[in-house]
């Protein structure tokens, strides 16, 4: 198991840490290094389980540890599967067997699934075996399916009634189970091979007189998600149609299972993270990864970015003679490739979002390109009167400034264009475009910059 370290919690003058009074989580670690355990738990317990997970965040790895283990089975489960992923996993490894079993069959299925994925084969058969045969058997149907798929994000507890009954007997149904969902928002209704026809909001279901029957009152095209559908677009679904839930169905259209908006919630914010990281070269859970993960974590990014600026530097080196006799260009020449970067990182900023939120598309790649290129057009010719301007007056000598201009011009249209095309390229090639699309970019802006103002420097002062 990885070894996680996090920043000491210090006086900073702040009301809040992660959500909680600093000086809460202070008393805890406090309490903990005096071995005051039961103080530590009477502090932590009362906690929402979000509250719960923040505080393990916000202590320090033996702490985290101590307070977990003398708090046992009253370590509450949901706080579990609010936890990032390195503590998660550095918590779940010190727990006792019997005491992750009963947490995790308290637990809905998804969230219980999301804590022992992770874990080894045989750790999973030992934690199984301690959790109820029903909790087992749906547990096991839900790690059989791929990470981040439907399969895995449903739960399988859903109301559903067939389409002959009334409204009464549903009501009178809701009533008297003992096993439904602790919080649901519809109801759907299925016909005798248990394929979903229809879906029925509560509020609907309320408002409706006893005798009428739920098949004249439901929605007779619910929104389906298989159980093979990646969780991307099951979030795109559930912003762009304002689902609360939505049934999801086997390859047979049999209801297995639902999907509730605040598992989309998490869902939503795992990929901007995600993305954020990536486009950053890091990875999730980086805050909490010891010094030397995190070095590991970082350096096969840093490595590809020394080759690509090798290449910058070799770009360079073609035309040495010609620096060597304008040292002005050696002044200038990082102002191009900069604002070329620039200019590139904003297209691609957006371009890497659209694509993710499916507003650019191949219907509309060539018109979104189009705009980028006037914009990176409009902007260089701007700049590049600025920028001739301040050269051709700094060094005295107004070619120099035409060709600092002209450069500014050729770089912030490939870099516009670039901005866009290299994130749908890379997602025409099945890649996601935040991984590799900086890099590739910065290579782009960089090598053109520097290439096209020292060429056109050759040309016109030599």
């Amino acid at each position: 198991m990885t070894e996680t370290i996090e920043p000491e919690v210090e006086p900073n003058g702040q009301d809040e840490y992660y959500g909680l009074p600093a000086e809460l989580v202070r008393e805890i670690a406090d309490a903990i290094d005096e071995e005051r355990f039961d103080h530590a738990i009477e502090l932590a317990e009362p906690l929402h389980a979000a509250d719960f997970a923040d505080l393990l965040e916000a202590l320090a790895p033996d702490h985290r540890i101590a307070l977990v283990t003398v708090m046992g089975r009253r370590v509450n489960p949901e706080a579990l599967a609010s936890l990032e992923e390195a503590v998660r996993d550095q918590i779940v490894a010190q727990m006792p067997i019997s005491n992750l079993a009963a947490a995790i069959a308290e637990l809905d299925t998804d969230d219980a699934a999301y804590i022992l994925a992770p874990l080894d084969q045989d750790t999973q058969q030992l934690v199984l075996a301690g959790v109820p045969s029903e909790e087992r058997e749906f547990l096991t149907e839900a790690l059989s399916y791929p990470e981040g798929t439907a399969g895995r994000l449903m739960q399988r507890d859903y109301v559903a009634v067939p389409q002959f009954w009334t409204v009464g007997h549903v009501i009178d149904f809701l009533r008297q189970a003992e096993d439904l969902p602790d919080d649901f928002y519809e109801i759907f209704i299925v016909d005798p091979r248990h394929r979903p026809v229809g879906r029925a909001t509560l509020s609907r279901l309320v408002r409706t007189r006893r005798p009428v029957v739920v098949g004249n009152i439901m929605d007779s095209a619910p929104r389906l998600i298989p159980v093979d559908m990646e969780q991307e677009e099951i979030a795109y679904n559930f912003e762009h149609y304002d689902l609360a839930s939505a049934g999801v169905v086997d390859p047979t259209g049999r209801l297995i299972g639902v999907i509730t908006h605040d598992d989309v919630v998490d869902v939503i914010r795992e990929e901007a993270e995600e993305d954020i990281m990536r486009l950053g070269g890091v990875q999730e859970g980086d805050l909490y990864l010891a010094a030397l993960g995190t070095a590991r974590s970082r350096f096969t990014w840093l490595l590809i970015n020394l080759f690509t600026a090798i290449l910058a530097s070799l770009t360079i080196g073609l035309f040495s003679d010609t620096i060597e006799q304008v040292v002005a260009l050696a002044i200038l020449m990082p102002i191009v490739a900069s604002m070329g970067g620039n200019a590139g990182t904003q297209a691609l900023t957006v371009a890497v979002r659209a694509i993710a939120t499916r507003e650019l598309t191949r219907a509309n790649a060539v018109r979104i390109v189009w705009k980028e290129v006037i914009v990176g057009g409009v902007n260089g010719v701007a700049f590049a009167v600025l920028a001739g301007l301040v050269a051709g007056l700094w060094f005295a000598d107004p070619v120099l400034g035409v060709v600092i201009g002209a450069a500014m011009i050729v770089n912030l249209l490939v870099a516009a264009f670039s901005g866009v095309g290299i994130p749908l390229m890379l997602e025409r090639f099945g890649v996601d475009p935040a991984i590799a699309a900086g890099v590739l970019l910065t290579t782009v802006t960089d090598v053109v910059g520097f290439f096209v103002f020292l060429w056109l420097a050759k040309i016109a002062l030599l």
